[in-house]
């Protein structure tokens, strides 16, 4: 996903985390992390089939988007029929690493909002 650069900053980011959601921002990219976190080297088919709902437009073009900023490792073998496998960069599983409290806040969210009612 591509996002337009904000004032305030030479590179237009003002902050880390507005660097990171240029990364991850949409509703399936932090899914696709998790998925090949999950499930390493993964087809392009396996990776619909983990997610479901996603169209095939959508996950191509996520893919791309995320290999293009380096979080995810696309390697195509010479075969009949092709085979092209996805996969998780050193940076894809820093990444992931550093969605691990997100992902606990998440878990426990449902349980804060029972006790406040």
């Amino acid at each position: 996903m591509t996002t337009l650069n904000r004032p305030g900053a030479p590179d237009g980011h003002v902050c880390g985390i507005d660097t990171a959601m240029e990364v991850i921002g949409g509703k399936w990219k932090v899914l696709i992390l998790w998925a090949l976190h999950e499930h390493p080297y993964r087809r392009f088919g396996e990776l619909r089939r983990l997610l479901p709902g996603i169209t095939e437009k959508v996950l191509a073009s996520h893919l791309r988007e995320m290999e293009a900023d380096g979080v995810v490792r696309r390697v195509s073998y010479d075969e009949v029929p092709p085979r092209v496998e996805y996969s998780l960069t050193e940076d894809g599983v820093r990444l992931n690493d550093a969605l691990q409290p997100l992902a606990a806040w998440g878990r426990e969210r449902p349980t804060a909002r029972r006790l406040l009612r």
